[in-house]
Parts: structure tokens; C-alpha cells; sequence
């Protein structure tokens, strides 16, 4: 059986967190927040993983390597977040026991506390034929579009959050990550590069514990979460 990969992305340097240490190194009830991330994937049924980190910073994440519950190694990031995920995806590619592998989930090191439930539905939806599935949530904030003339009311109903990991069949997102590289396309997330190919997307409940810590607010939160289980 092929090895479901998970490429994590972890090269941000969490300027909005504070603090000199990158984000993804950032420690949370004891241990940085990729490690938290690297279980939560290995609960879900991720196989192996590939950690994009910024140049330099391999000694850094040593630890969590030597520490993961499942297979991981590190690979460069790139200048923009595209470009980590292209280098992720080519070293997979260039590595024997994982070229073979249909399946690739693209998690934010940031999310460090998603549910292996979560990862579970994203796998199951790649499994039953989808070619790009993603975490969402109803969105609970009234949203307001700023217009020429001021702004108005979005109805909500219709929006989702979406969240990672996002699951693609590995073909198709190393398809899609080169479109966007040779078209010079900026795209937010690795699901509408996929959907600049023509391809959908599938959804799949996501989960507010796995919320994406960005600043200081959001690492208290997680905090909480992290006590609330203990």
C-alpha cells in the first residue's frame, strides 16, 4: 500500500506572533506547534511526513524530527508559501519510498491542533475519488463587502472557512503548483491552484479546535483547548 504523505508547511517566520522564534517552533503546552501538527496528522492516517522549513533552520527542527510519531524529514522552503510547496512536492517526488504515493494532505504547521477526525475525512474523500478535498466551517460572523458606495451585508449562508490539511491527488497538485509558477497566478491556498486546472473541490467538515495560530490571542485559545483535554 502507498504511503499517504502530509506536506507541512512550516518556513513562516510568525512576525504577527512575536517573538524571535519561527512560528512553527513556537511552544505550546511544553512542545512547538508542529509537533502538535505531526500528531494530529499521524492520528488521522498520515503515513509520512515532509516538513518545509526556512534555510538554515534544520538544527532547529532536529528535535521535532527525531521526536515525530511517524517518519519526517525536512526540506527548504521557498520565497513565497508556492514555492515551499513546490520544493515539498519535488522532494517527495525525488525520494523512492514516497515517488509512489497517489495522496499528498498540505497542512499549515500554524493549525497545530486539528482532530485526527479531520485528517481521517479529508483521506476518505481522496479515497472515494476525489481529487482535491478540504477542511471547511460555516462562517458565524456577519460579513460585511466594502463597495464603491460603502459596504454591504454578505449573506454568510453561502461562505465557508476552510482549513488544512488539504488533500490532493499528487499528480494533479504538482500539475497545478507548475501552471501557477509558469503563469506567475497568486493563488491564497493549494486548493485553487487545483481549481486553476478545472478541477473541484470537495468539503468535508473541519473542526474549530483547528484553528490557525497567527497572534498571541490565538495561542491563548489554543492554550485553553490544550487544558480543556488534559
Amino acid at each position: 500500500m502507498e504511503p499517504v504523505v502530509a506536506l507541512v508547511v512550516a518556513a513562516g517566520s510568525g512576525s504577527r506572533l512575536g517573538g524571535d522564534i519561527p512560528k512553527a517552533l513556537r511552544e505550546l503546552d511544553g512542545r512547538p506547534l508542529v509537533s502538535h501538527s505531526l500528531e494530529g496528522l499521524a492520528a488521522g492516517g498520515v503515513d509520512v511526513a515532509v516538513i518545509v522549513i526556512a534555510p538554515g533552520l534544520d538544527d532547529d527542527f532536529a528535535a521535532v524530527v527525531a521526536g515525530s510519531p511517524i517518519p519526517a524529514r525536512c526540506v527548504q522552503g521557498g520565497a513565497e508559501r508556492q514555492d515551499s510547496v513546490l520544493n515539498g512536492l519535488a522532494a517527495i517526488a525525488a525520494d523512492p519510498d514516497l515517488a509512489g504515493a497517489r495522496y499528498v494532505l498540505v497542512h499549515d504547521a500554524a493549525r497545530a491542533l486539528v482532530p485526527g477526525e479531520v485528517v481521517r475525512r479529508v483521506i476518505a474523500a481522496l479515497a472515494d475519488g476525489a481529487v482535491a478535498a478540504i477542511p471547511v466551517l460555516p462562517v458565524v460572523d456577519t460579513i460585511r463587502e466594502v463597495t464603491a458606495t460603502g459596504s454591504a451585508t454578505v449573506d454568510r449562508s453561502r461562505l465557508r472557512a476552510v482549513q488544512t490539511p488539504q488533500g490532493f491527488a499528487r499528480d494533479v497538485l504538482e500539475r497545478a503548483h507548475r501552471l501557477v509558477a509558469d503563469e506567475g497566478l497568486q493563488v491564497t491556498d493549494d486548493a485553487a491552484a487545483v481549481e486553476a486546472l478545472g478541477y473541484p473541490v470537495a468539503l468535508v467538515p473541519g473542526d474549530r479546535e483547528a484553528l490557525k495560530v497567527t497572534e498571541p490571542l490565538d495561542l491563548l485559545f489554543a492554550e485553553a483547548i490544550v487544558r480543556s483535554h488534559a
